[in-house]
C-alpha cells in the first residue's frame, strides 16, 4: 500500500515539473496558479482552505501542504476542519496543551485518486486559460505588424503557421496573394490582421493582401520612412497585380519617391518579389485634391479635371489616346486611383471639337437595340463611340462598367454586325 502511495506521490511531483517546465507563464504566476489549483482541491475535500498553508517549491518541481487547527477540550469540537480534540493532538506531539494551534503536514497522495486527478485538470485548466491570456496579449500589440513563421500545414481554406514558440498562427486563403505556394518547412511572411478571442481561445489571422503589409515592408525597405523622415500617406492595392502608394517628405532635400523607389529601383525590387511581381507605383502626396487625382492617374496624362467634392464624385477628361492609359489593364489603374483619393473617378474623352470618325457611330444610337442604362455605365468609361468600345478590352468593360459578361458579349456582337452590313 505504501509502494502504491508512494507512486502517487512521484507522479504528482512529475505532473508538477511538467507544469513547471510551461514556457511563457513566469514563476510568481506559475506559483500562484499551482497554489489556488490545490486550494479548490481542498475547498471541495474540506469545505474551506482557510485553515491550510499551502508551501510550492517550483525550484524542486515539490510542494507541502499543512492543516493548522486549535487544540480544544475532549467532545468540544464544533468544526472538524478548525478544530482538534486534546486526546487527538497529544497523539502527534504529547506536549499540545489546550488553546493551541496544531500544524499538521497533510499526505496529498491520500487524498485519492480523484482528488489527485481533478488536481491535474483543474492545473491544466488554468495554465491553459494564462498560455491563452499570454498569446493574446502578445499578439494583440503586434496587429498591424509583420511576423514570420514556417509553414506547418497547408489547407484548401488556410494555411497554419508556427512561430519561433510554437504558436499557431492562420493565413487564410483569401488573404493571400493570388499565386502565393507556401511548401511545408518554409518561412512565410505577413502582417499580423487581428486577434480572434471566442471563449478565451485566441485565434491569430495573418494577411499578405493587407494594405499594411506593404507598409511595413516598405518600412523595412526605406530607413527614411523608419526614422520619420518620409510618410506613407496612402496604400492602395490590388493584390498580386497592382500597387498606388503616395509618400510624403517633411524635408525638402529628400526626393520621397527616389527615396522608396531606391538607385535603378533597389530598394522597391526587394517588395515586388516578396509580392510575388505586383507592379508598385510611388508617387508624391498632395493635399490638392485635384493635383492627386491627377498624380494618382500616372501615367496617363489630364486635361482637366470636374469635382464635386460633397458625392466624393471626379469628371477627368483626357485625350483620345490617354483613355486607356488612365483606365489601365482591366480597369487596375482607375480603380487604384479610386482607391487612393477617395473619390469616384469617371473618364471622358476629349474631341477638342473634332468630328469623330464619319464611320463610327455614337453609342446613343444603339437605344433601341441596347438597354440605355447599360450605354451610360459605359459611356462613364470615356467611350462614347461603337469603335471605342470595339477596341476596348473585353475584361474592363466587364469589370469597370459593372456588366454580366453575356451583356458585353451582346453589346459587342449589336456593334459588330452595326460595321459588318
Amino acid at each position: 500500500m505504501a509502494t502504491k502511495k508512494n507512486s502517487e506521490r512521484v507522479n504528482l511531483i512529475d505532473t508538477f515539473k511538467d507544469f513547471k517546465e510551461t514556457k511563457n507563464i513566469d514563476r510568481t504566476t506559475l506559483v500562484s496558479v499551482i497554489e489556488d489549483s490545490f486550494r479548490s482541491v481542498l475547498q471541495k475535500t474540506y469545505g474551506s482552505d482557510e485553515n491550510f498553508d499551502v508551501i510550492v517549491n517550483p525550484d524542486k518541481g515539490d510542494f507541502e501542504i499543512y492543516r493548522n487547527r486549535i487544540v480544544v477540550a475532549d467532545g468540544e469540537v464544533k468544526n472538524e476542519n478548525a478544530e482538534i480534540c486534546l486526546s487527538e493532538a497529544q497523539l502527534i506531539d504529547e506536549d499540545f496543551e489546550i488553546g493551541e494551534e496544531v500544524s499538521e503536514k497533510i499526505e496529498f497522495a491520500k487524498f485519492g485518486r480523484r482528488a489527485i486527478l481533478t488536481l491535474r485538470q483543474t492545473m491544466a485548466s488554468k495554465i491553459l486559460d494564462l498560455e491563452h491570456d499570454n498569446l493574446y496579449n502578445k499578439y494583440v500589440d503586434k496587429v498591424g505588424t509583420i511576423v514570420s513563421g514556417e509553414v506547418y500545414q497547408v489547407w484548401k481554406r488556410e494555411m497554419l503557421l508556427l512561430d519561433d514558440e510554437g504558436n499557431e498562427l492562420l493565413l487564410p486563403k483569401s488573404e493571400q496573394i493570388p499565386g502565393d505556394f507556401f511548401r511545408k518547412g518554409e518561412t512565410a511572411r505577413a502582417v499580423v490582421l487581428r486577434v480572434d478571442n471566442l471563449n478565451n481561445n485566441p485565434k491569430i489571422i495573418l494577411s499578405r493582401t493587407s494594405p499594411d503589409f506593404l507598409r511595413r515592408l516598405l518600412e523595412q525597405e526605406v530607413p527614411e520612412i523608419n526614422d520619420g523622415l518620409i510618410t506613407v500617406q496612402k496604400i492602395a492595392r490590388i493584390p498580386g497585380e497592382r500597387a498606388k502608394i503616395a509618400v510624403e517628405s517633411y524635408n525638402e532635400r529628400i526626393d520621397p519617391v527616389g527615396a522608396c523607389v531606391g538607385v535603378k529601383g533597389s530598394r522597391i525590387h526587394g517588395i515586388v518579389r516578396e509580392l510575388h511581381n505586383e507592379n508598385i507605383d510611388v508617387i508624391n502626396y498632395t493635399s490638392n485634391i485635384r493635383l492627386f487625382i491627377q498624380r494618382s492617374l500616372s501615367p496617363a496624362n489630364i486635361s482637366s479635371i470636374t469635382l464635386d467634392e460633397e458625392k466624393k464624385k471626379a469628371e477627368v477628361y483626357l485625350q483620345p489616346d490617354q483613355v486607356s492609359l488612365a483606365i489601365g489593364k482591366n480597369g487596375d489603374n482607375i480603380k487604384l486611383a479610386s482607391m487612393l483619393t477617395g473619390y469616384t473617378i469617371d473618364v471622358f474623352r476629349e474631341l477638342n471639337g473634332e468630328e469623330p470618325d464619319e464611320e463610327d457611330i455614337y453609342l446613343d444610337e444603339f437605344k433601341d437595340e441596347i438597354e440605355p442604362w447599360i450605354i451610360e455605365a459605359i459611356k462613364g468609361l470615356g467611350l462614347d463611340t461603337a469603335k471605342s468600345v470595339l477596341s476596348a478590352p473585353r475584361a474592363m468593360l466587364v469589370e469597370k462598367a459593372d456588366l454580366e459578361e453575356d451583356t458585353v458579349d451582346e453589346v459587342l456582337s449589336i456593334l459588330k454586325a452595326e460595321f459588318e452590313e
